[in-house]
């Protein structure tokens, strides 16, 4: 044994032949964390007193070969002065340096997912074999940081700077076909095939029959590509990743661009010093401060999903009440992960609507080549369309999806109830309508909870689970179950109109209407808030959800939150959809739609809006300053998640930014809205509060916010 820990191991086999193996004890993954990083080091000065060593594999003892550096520890270094984290970066690239240069030949053998700090582990060999159940990447833009374990550096030099740009800025795991296409590894082998085939390429290269050498030499030299070129590869690569991601939004591709730039005419160990610097930049915007936490969010929001499932009863096969769009793509989601379900209605050409709903999803990824033929059919054969409750006597969970109506609710509720065993659990998939309210006519009131699914259901991976005053933890607990089965995220909350995504939006959507009544712009409106972050401006948004839904849904929050959801004024919203401009659906709403070749409807500004909107405005049009509108749009909406959190309809801050980043579409590199609350700073944010009260009960701070500015206190941990 050249060297044991319990993260990493170095054994010998025969013919001079070490294996490094990375298999941390205790862990379900391998990873690079301050441990493995000491080991890593101690592991590599065993290899260089090391004289009997000719050759040296890298395997994993593990199912994923290296998941990366830990995360969870980023935090804390993320907050060090920039000169701490710098010289941190560089301790650990001295070690990876010390192991590429060590005087034997090495070759990883990628049995799984070798990402980040994973795959620069394998560009320190000088040959890379990977299974064809492995895949390898560099996803640390989706963290807001770029590789800062020598990934910029080698990977230009291994597959060109283009290939490296398009790798790193994308943050894409490659399948092995895509990585061998691109010379990232050497050979794609069968899983079983693995150890061997690295084993036999290490021999070659002791043997002289393969130049290990040259392929080292060329990570240490600058790349070799004239002026002319790098310019080309460089320029070309910004334009394409410039149009996807906006740098002042997402700004890690572009300094990890700059830094490419900077280094590609430098030597390694130069090299290494100008990503340092990059990634230490990068690690300092407060994007990566908001997508490492939204990552540690997304782990504890389904770490939550796992232990509210504990009490949860199989599920065999579900039925979903209603057909059409929501219900053909809830009957696609649960028979896309191999869950029988049930799609009933009372009417033939709905249930021809959720069938063809299903069939659309699903024709579409085979045209895209993401599933076959065959695959297709199998899925649809696991949505059974009826017209009667036959079948209904053995289903384990029946998802209510009918016309948003409580009297129609009630009605169908109080049907499936006596039709289904006692232990089946009831959901409404109702977007507004209380779950409390819902039950009131079930005889067995503890078996019915909320699961509202947003729309698309097959895009969209938020479901809100709802209880009840009576829901008991059994059904909560299957409901959540079943959710995480149909591979959506979900979270917990309680019952009150709106219940958590919905209550957060209509204050919003009043924010605007109050807007439009002071004259502003609504084009003007959407392209600040789109360049704020959102996908979309709340004129669109309310397009595409449809200003029908959105008018009922605004009746429904006035009657629950009057103090600051019922306006004594008909706003925009609602004077359009009673002049039948309903959005999307018919064509015309605050924009006019009209559609492409491709069949998707597109948007102008519609001159027959602005003189509808003469009757909502209290007299001329005005232009408000861009963070005007972004204040007072962002102030409703983030003191409605605030009160959320004060009424306990969320339990936790992760909860809700995960739920409106999944929910609703905000902003990911702000982090959410506790987050951007956070980065503002709590006293500055309460100062916005107190400036913009005048305009009304949903612009004043709550009390929460007043609390934890009082104490010095934050949403997350500053320390």
């Amino acid at each position: 044994m050249v060297y044991q820990g319990n993260r990493i191991s170095v054994s010998m086999l025969d013919d001079g032949i070490a294996n490094m193996q990375f298999n941390a004890e205790n862990e379900s993954v391998n990873k690079f964390d301050a441990e493995t990083n000491k080991q890593f080091g101690e592991a590599v000065s065993a290899l260089e007193q090391a004289s009997d060593v000719k050759g040296l594999i890298v395997t994993s003892g593990k199912g994923v070969f290296i998941a990366g550096a830990d995360i969870t520890e980023f935090v804390g270094y993320f907050r060090k002065e920039a000169s701490e984290i710098e010289s941190w970066i560089l301790e650990i690239n001295a070690i990876f340096n010390r192991f590429e240069d060590l005087p034997f030949p090495k070759v990883a053998a990628i049995n799984g997912a070798a990402l980040g700090g994973g795959c620069e582990m394998t560009l320190v060999c000088e040959y890379r074999v990977m299974s064809d159940k492995a895949q390898i990447g560099l996803p640390e833009t989706q963290l807001g940081i770029f590789p800062g374990f020598g990934g910029t550096v080698r990977t230009t030099r291994v597959i060109g700077v283009d290939n490296a740009i398009e790798l790193i800025a994308t943050a894409k795991a490659q399948k092995p076909a895509d990585a061998i296409k691109v010379g990232l590894v050497d050979a794609v082998v069968a899983a079983d095939d693995l150890e061997n085939a690295a084993i036999d390429l290490v021999k070659k290269c002791i043997a002289g029959e393969l130049d290990w050498q040259a392929k080292r030499e060329e990570k240490l030299q600058p790349v070799k590509l004239n002026q002319l070129e790098q310019a080309m590869a460089i320029n070309s690569a910004k334009g394409a990743i410039f149009a996807k991601a906006n740098p002042k939004q997402y700004p890690a591709p572009a300094i990890a661009i700059e830094a490419i730039e900077k280094h590609i005419n430098l030597t390694r160990d130069e090299a290494i010093k100008v990503e340092a610097a990059g990634f230490v930049k990068a690690a300092k915007t407060p994007q990566a401060a908001s997508m490492v936490g939204l990552f540690l969010n997304d782990q504890a929001v389904k770490k939550l999903a796992k232990q509210h499932s504990k009490l949860a009863h199989d599920i065999d096969e579900a039925a979903v009440l209603g057909a059409g769009i929501m219900g053909g793509g809830i009957a696609y989601q649960a028979a896309s992960k191999g869950l029988p379900i049930i799609m009933k209605d009372i009417k033939a050409e709905q249930l021809d609507l959720g069938m063809g709903e299903a069939s659309k999803i699903l024709s579409k990824m085979v045209g895209q080549g993401r599933m076959t033929p065959a695959k297709m059919g199998e899925t649809l054969s696991r949505i059974r369309p009826t017209l009667n409750y036959g079948d209904f006597a053995e289903t384990d969970i029946v998802i209510e999806a009918v016309v948003e109506n409580p009297k129609v609710k009630h009605a169908v509720l109080k049907e499936v109830e006596g039709l289904v065993k006692k232990d089946a659990i009831l959901a409404s998939n109702t977007s507004t309508i209380s779950i409390t309210h819902l039950a009131e006519v079930l005889e067995r009131p503890e078996n019915f909870v909320g699961m509202h699914f947003f729309n698309p259901v097959h895009r969209m991976p938020l479901v809100e689970v709802i209880r009840g005053a009576k829901s008991s933890d059994e059904a909560i607990a299957t409901t959540v179950a079943l959710a995480s089965k149909m591979g959506k995220v979900p979270v917990v909350v309680n019952d009150c109109p709106g219940f958590l995504v919905n209550r957060v939006l209509f204050p919003y959507f009043g924010a605007f209407d109050l807007l439009l009544k002071e004259g502003a712009d609504f084009v003007h409106v959407d392209k600040v808030m789109q360049k704020f972050g959102w996908p979309m401006g709340p004129a669109y948004l309310i397009d595409v959800v449809g200003l029908d839904t959105g008018v009922h849904g605004a009746e429904v929050m006035a009657e629950g939150f009057p103090d600051r959801m019922k306006p004594d004024y008909k706003g925009a919203i609602k004077h359009l959809f009673e002049n039948n401009r309903l959005g999307q659906k018919n064509g015309v709403g605050f924009y006019k739609y009209e559609n492409d070749k491709r069949g998707k409807p597109q948007k102008t500004a519609d001159e027959a809006t602005y003189e509808l909107l003469k009757a909502t405005t209290d007299g001329d049009t005005q232009t408000f300053e861009d963070q005007v509108i972004i204040d007072r749009m962002m102030l409703a909406f983030c003191n409605e998640t605030v009160r959320c959190l004060e009424d306990n309809i969320v339990a936790t801050p992760a909860e809700a930014d995960m739920a409106m980043i999944m929910g609703v579409g905000f902003p990911p590199f702000r982090g959410g809205p506790c987050r951007y609350i956070d980065q503002l700073g709590l006293d500055n944010y309460l100062a916005l509060c107190e400036q913009y009260a005048h305009l009304g009960k949903a612009y004043e701070a709550p009390q929460k916010i007043r609390d934890m500015a009082a104490a010095g206190e934050t949403f997350y941990p500053t320390a």
